[in-house]
């Protein structure tokens, strides 16, 4: 008797996967055997949609089997209807036979499903917090990532080009292997590494990510692998973490998985190891990226944990996860309260929260400081766990916030729910704080964030003498398993370990304990130490105004006293003021002094600190009277950053004290924290110069506004839009410049064509596009073309007869620059590190001016370079001068080392430079030597990010520049 199947569709899915895994194939080789797309072949794998009979075909001889039986399970499934195309089918059949057992890599990959495949949401279910969990795909946001332009060095001329690019993860990710990523503590870290693997397990990756599929991930909480001693190798890498399938893994399955570059290696926490283990865990990273070069990494980090540029040299693209816009937080907020109307037990519970929802959407965008507190997930999830229970009504600032969390989550559920006594065990909140106090203090001292479940119960057990009414409850392992059943805060990752559900709460007990205890000399000593910023800043909020003083004191007499640390430990001492109910006038103006020592911001870098201090940093704002150049930009990104209604006064005032005939760069970008219409009619319109400003877009309220800023002349779009949308503000005799950096939404470019003046057109990320024929005959001078897809064709560049000014930062399709059909008369070219084709017959374009190469040259390469007569300007990266030969022509060279940036190399072959500039952040070393420039005559130089500079006493006054500009006793 044959099989039968109730899904033939999941069952020929099933056959092929199995095949797939017998025949040791991945989905890249696969891919490659069959000829087909990626997507043809993983739609097929896992039943999303019935495969045409040539697939089938395909895929049957490419795995070497009969394709009779694979075609009539197509012919079988095409009967049926197909009510749930497009989503993964579970096999339901009887059969005689037994079915063919899957293999560890399916086994693995189906862990790694299950075990991932929910969110822990806080408050999402006070009665039961084993709920209070949502599966992945239904709660995970895509959030907005920020990088740094690759050739757009901060500190050089080319201070009008945006300072980060902002995109969705999935959009930002794309084009990297290997990435480090930088979020605040509930930032969404985390959640983002779990998206991750479960999609890749599931093959369930965006099109976007098209070159990440088919891998098998490994996520690696550091905070699980510091605790059991040297960290691992990839055949621990199972065992490591407690995986189940650990024993049964084959000799040598994840050496070869890793080698063969199908590995997704995800690594959580660098800020979970302690400061003075850090350098180990990169020597360990940098074993793995030297063994296994073509295995995607991803690693996760606090902002403060590492310095920028940490992983650099080993071609990490380093990612920063930004607040959530108010877009994102309507989402969540509405995502939440769907989660909580599935749990909820009654209909009047769910319309309570539908009701619930509305007044809280409608708040948190009317209240501009709760909005400030929202603009992390697990803040804004505390937000909407705490408006349900307090029937909306929001306790004010985070300290309140976190208390009334802790209630929340301690006693008042249970005893709203009517449960008593639960394990036969009932603590009051003050027991239950105090006990939990206990265990997170632990953890801070041990610098860790996850203890032996033995541990827990001894220190719990040393408590009880002192607690005679919970001692006589019950053991310690009692009253531990009621904490982590009950509390709400505990979780047990394992059956040995215990941790909180989020560091933000340990911190909050930990720094609680620590005042309690009088540990302030703890406190301080441990103060320079990111493990420690917000112990310190929560410990200032817990204390009495004497403590509070006196802690204050402390943190700055320290920074007086040690130079390596004096910024970092006078800025903390500054955040913490906004965390003081009271403060002594004495000590906030000790504070304030040395914070002004600090002011005014100088970069990007300073800016960020300062905004992160809080509203309480404007009132130390100065400007703009008496600024430099370089502070001006700093300053409105503080405030800027900072939003509410506080930082909007501040920057319209500013705006009103400037000249009116120039906007600042970082005040036209300012818009995107304030109501668009709000911040055109008063900020920017008070400029003459305002339709010359150049606009960036990042949301559908700043795309209607530009109706207020007519006509524009230069305009950016960070967000997809249609081609009507796009260009329904502008004008065909106005704008010159448009640049889209997001074109998802794009099928086509004849749009373009009705913008007559237009000069300058960048576009990226135009997944629909496969050519650029539709701007043939254009008078475009300036073209820029970046992340578009793998097919798309170049031919059309030879139809802009104007071009001289062009950028490609995408893969390229030729071998060498032979093949590159752009006009010979171009005197500008840009190359990004990922083109993929060789410098070879770039000596064609003799007209050249400018230059940018992001790969390194070969001998070849830098010959024809050489022969560029009119070449003036020179900019590279990832370069080895010991292969160049001098160049007489350039005049203004800008070097973006990784390593040695070899500037005794630089008088020989670069003998007529008038100019020079150099960016650090990526050196392995922030020292650097200038006395070999001495060499050439006249020369100014502009260095940014160097730690330490040796040589200037070589040169004269003003002819170095440093970026950002050094801090003196006078300046």
């Amino acid at each position: 008797m044959g099989d039968v199947y109730e899904d033939p569709l999941a069952e020929l899915a099933l056959r092929l996967r199995t095949l797939r895994a017998q025949r040791g194939l991945h989905m890249g080789g696969l891919q490659q055997r069959t000829g087909l797309g990626r997507t043809t072949v993983s739609q097929a794998l896992n039943g999303q949609v019935v495969p045409s009979e040539s697939t089938l075909v395909a895929l049957a001889k490419a795995l070497g089997t009969d394709v009779e039986p694979l075609l009539a399970l197509r012919h079988a499934a095409a009967r049926v209807p197909q009510v749930r195309q497009g989503l993964p089918r579970r096999v339901t059949r009887r059969s005689v036979r037994p079915r063919v057992q899957p293999s560890f890599e399916e086994r693995y990959l189906s862990y790694v499903t299950e075990r991932h495949s929910q969110l822990t949401v806080v408050g999402l279910d006070l009665s039961r917090p084993e709920r209070a969990r949502w599966p992945l795909d239904a709660a995970y946001l895509s959030l907005e990532l920020a990088e740094r332009p690759e050739d757009w060095p901060a500190g050089s001329e080319e201070s009008n080009r945006p300072s980060v690019v902002v995109k969705r993860a999935e959009h930002a990710l794309a084009n990297c292997r290997r990435v480090l990523l930088r979020g605040l503590a509930g930032s969404g870290k985390t959640t983002l590494l779990q998206w991750l693997a479960v999609a890749t397990a599931r093959d369930e990756l965006p099109e976007e990510l098209a070159d990440w599929r088919g891998r098998i991930p490994f996520i690696l909480p550091l905070r699980t692998l510091v605790r059991r001693g040297p960290l691992p190798e990839p055949h621990d890498f199972l065992s490591a973490v407690s995986t189940p399938l650990a024993a049964s893994q084959p000799e040598g399955w994840a050496d070869d998985v890793l080698a063969r570059g199908e590995a997704l290696v995800l690594v959580d926490g660098i800020d979970e190891v302690p400061q003075e283990h850090r350098g180990a865990t990169r020597d360990w990273l940098e074993r793995l990226l030297a063994t296994y070069r073509d295995t995607r990494f991803v690693v996760t980090t606090r902002p403060s944990a590492v310095p920028e540029g940490w992983l650099t040299s080993s071609h990490f693209t380093e990612l920063s996860v930004r607040p959530m816009s108010a877009a994102d937080i309507g989402v969540f907020v509405h995502r939440w309260h769907t989660a909580a109307r599935h749990n909820a037990a009654t209909d009047a519970e769910r319309s309570q929260l539908r009701d619930l929802e509305a007044a809280l959407q409608v708040t948190v965008r009317a209240q501009r400081d709760l909005a400030q507190l929202s603009s992390t997930p697990l803040m804004c999830a505390l937000i909407c766990a705490l408006h349900r229970d307090r029937r909306g009504h929001l306790p004010h600032g985070r300290m309140e916030l976190y208390e009334a969390a802790l209630s929340m989550l301690l006693v008042r559920r249970d005893l709203e729910r009517s449960i008593d006594v639960p394990e036969g065990i009932q603590l009051t909140e003050h027991q239950s704080v105090q006990l939990l106090q206990r265990l997170a203090y632990w953890l801070i001292r041990n610098r860790q964030t996850e203890m032996e479940r033995a541990t827990a119960m001894a220190l719990v057990d040393d408590a009880l003498p002192a607690m005679q009414a919970v001692a006589e409850q019950g053991t310690a392992d009692q009253v531990l398993t009621h904490l982590v059943g009950r509390s709400g805060l505990l979780r047990q990752p394992t059956m040995d370990t215990i941790d909180f559900v989020h560091r933000t709460f340990q911190d909050y007990l930990g720094a609680k304990a620590a005042i309690e205890a009088h540990d302030f000399p703890l406190l301080v000593n441990n103060a320079h130490d990111d493990q420690w910023e917000d112990v310190l800043r929560m410990a200032v909020a817990h204390a009495r105004p004497t403590e509070s003083a006196d802690l204050l004191r402390r943190l700055v007499e320290r920074g007086d006293a040690e130079d390596g640390h004096r910024s970092r430990l006078h800025l903390l001492a500054a955040a913490s003021l906004q965390y003081a109910t009271e403060i002594e006038p004495d000590a906030r103006r000790l504070v304030e002094q040395r914070a002004r020592v600090l002011m005014p911001p100088r970069s990007r870098e300073e800016a960020e600190e300062l905004a992160a201090l809080g509203p309480g940093i404007l009132d130390l704002l100065p400007g703009p009277e008496g600024l430099e150049a370089d502070e001006v930009g700093p300053v409105v990104k503080t405030a800027a950053a900072i939003g509410g209604d506080h930082a909007y006064a501040f920057l319209r005032r500013f705006a009103q004290s400037l000249p009116s005939d120039s906007a600042p760069y970082d005040l036209v970008e300012g818009w995107e924290h304030f109501s668009a219409d709000e911040y055109v009619r008063d900020i920017l319109l008070s400029f003459h110069d305002w339709n010359r400003l150049t606009l960036t877009v990042h949301t559908h309220d700043q795309r209607q506004a530009l109706r207020l800023l007519k006509p524009i002349t230069s305009i950016t779009y960070r967000q997809a839009f249609t081609a009507d949308e796009i260009i329904e503000h502008l004008s065909a005799k106005h704008t010159q410049a448009l640049r889209i950096y997001e074109g998802q939404r794009l099928t086509g470019l004849k749009f373009i064509r009705k913008l007559s003046a237009l000069t300058e057109l960048a576009l990226s990320d135009c997944t629909e596009l496969t050519h650029i024929e539709d701007l043939a005959g254009l008078p475009l001078s300036d073209l820029s073309l970046m992340h578009l897809p793998a097919d798309f064709s170049f031919n059309a560049l030879n139809s802009l007869p104007g071009l001289t000014d062009l950028s490609l930062y995408t893969r390229l399709p030729w071998e060498s620059l032979v093949g590159l059909p752009a006009p010979e008369s171009l005197t500008s070219l840009h190359l990004g590190g990922w083109i993929g084709t060789r410098l070879a017959g770039i000596s064609k374009w003799q007209q050249l001016q400018d230059l940018v190469i992001n790969t390194a040259p070969d001998n070849g390469g830098w010959q024809e370079i050489a022969t560029l007569t009119h070449l003036e300007e020179l900019c590279i990266s990832e370069y080895d001068l010991n292969h160049a030969v001098p160049m007489l022509s350039v005049t203004y060279l800008r070097l973006l080392p990784e390593s040695d940036p070899q500037l005794d190399l630089v008088p020989e072959l670069f003998p007529n430079l008038e100019r020079f500039f150099i960016n650090c952040r990526a050196a392995q070393s922030g020292t650097i030597d200038i006395a070999p420039l001495s060499q050439i005559k006249r020369l100014q130089i502009s260095i940014s990010y160097a730690s330490n500079v040796t040589g200037l006493e070589l040169f004269p006054p003003d002819t170095v520049k440093l970026y950002p500009r050094p801090r003196t006793t006078d300046t």
